[in-house]
């Protein structure tokens, strides 16, 4: 794969003069996928290394069977806090400024710090048909394929949309997987969760359904630790929209202790699923021994000097490519139509994805001897040709 990217963009808004980015690292049929993130510090380097992963997330769930076809990859950033209260109009202005790549090649949607409501109300404001119209005129039938995706958008699981948890479902798969593929079953692990937002509290939520303790989570607060188990539906009931927990809901058993202890959680996963970067070499030595595995449900978290740390004290991670690639996924299965707008039908389709796919990564990691990380990516580039061959690209 080429490491310079299709189109590299860098916007600078007339109002605030805070800074955008899309970066689209490649197309497949003309159109590419990709995420929109908001947070304070975004870089275009940060964005360019987020667009290169979607490529890899794209080609990794190629299935030749299948009505879903891989796209290229792309990533938006916005360099701003989500909370402050200029986000939501420079949000809209950002999206008025990319309608062009929206309209003809870059789909787009909720990321770190937006949701998919917020996107599409931006959208329609900044005069779009939606996030992702530019795949549009790839479908068979374009009105039953929408009509499909918002049936989809509407379902509802113990009162959290389908769309909030597809993702972390995806992640606590990946996680459960390497866990049985290691004889370790999921009753009695521990799981310690950095963020309790769309992914984070989806993954806290499916790993405890699977027996797994979840002993701590963060937000930006603190952390919330329990060594006998947090009571994660009642975290996720007193959560607000961006993750952050209403401590009067907590259990006189919880422990308050500061933002990062989740790190140093005697727990043997962790789950780093807030921000980029999260783990650098300094906190390798402050993660406890009894870790495991690390699953990536944030997009870049462990840092590749850091990865090297962890291989030699024998953790795996789980990276983000495979881990996190659910909700990107469940998104074009619905729309292109191997999957209905059904939670069940969805569940078992991503957790049989991902299943085959973190075991084809893992298998090959340890016939190369390599990192899964590296093994995903060889995996995704030699994906990668039969899907040009077969759909063409432009680059």
């Amino acid at each position: 794969m080429s490491t310079a990217p299709f189109v590299s963009v860098t916007w600078t808004d007339p109002e605030t003069g805070r800074q955008g980015y899309l970066v689209v690292d490649r197309l497949v049929r003309g159109v590419c996928s990709g995420g929109l993130r908001m947070r304070a510090g975004c870089t275009l380097d940060e964005v360019t290394g987020l667009a290169r992963g979607m490529s890899r997330k794209e080609a990794l769930h190629y299935d030749p069977a299948a009505r879903y076809v891989p796209l290229g990859g792309a990533k938006g950033g916005i360099d701003c806090d989500p909370r402050d209260p200029e986000a939501y109009p420079l949000l809209v202005r950002y999206l008025r400024a990319m309608r062009p790549y929206i309209e003809s090649m870059w789909t787009t949607g909720e990321d770190l710090g937006l949701t998919q409501e917020l996107v599409d109300r931006a959208a329609a404001e900044a005069g779009l048909v939606s996030s992702i119209q530019a795949l549009y005129p790839l479908l068979d039938d374009e009105s039953e394929a929408r009509q499909r995706l918002a049936d989809a958008f509407a379902v509802s699981v113990d009162g959290i949309g389908l769309d909030a948890l597809v993702g972390g479902c995806g992640v606590a798969e990946a996680a459960l997987t390497a866990l049985d593929r290691a004889g370790v079953p999921a009753l009695g692990t521990r799981a310690a969760i950095q963020g309790l937002g769309t992914m984070g509290g989806a993954t806290a939520r499916f790993l405890a359904q699977a027996g797994v303790r979840v002993v701590a989570v963060s937000d930006v607060k603190g952390t919330i630790a329990n060594p006998e188990g947090l009571d994660v539906e009642a975290l996720l009931r007193a959560r607000d929209s961006f993750g952050t927990v209403d401590r009067a809901a907590l259990h006189p058993e919880d422990r308050e202790l500061p933002g990062d202890a989740w790190l140093e959680t005697e727990a043997e996963l962790l789950v780093p699923a807030a921000v980029s970067y999260a783990v650098d070499a300094a906190a390798v030595g402050r993660i406890s021994p009894a870790c495991r595995w690390i699953a990536e449900a944030a997009n870049m978290p462990v840092l590749p000097e850091a990865e090297q740390l962890l291989a030699a004290r024998g953790v795996t991670v789980l990276p983000d490519v495979v881990a996190n690639s659910g909700t990107n996924a469940w998104w074009w299965w619905t729309l292109f139509g191997d999957v209905g707008p059904d939670a069940e039908q969805a569940f078992g389709y991503l957790r049989r994805s991902m299943r085959r796919l973190v075991g084809d990564v893992l298998d090959l990691a340890a016939a190369q001897g390599s990192t899964p990380r590296d093994a995903a990516h060889a995996l995704a580039a030699g994906r990668m040709p039969e899907i040009n061959e077969r759909f063409g690209w432009y680059r």
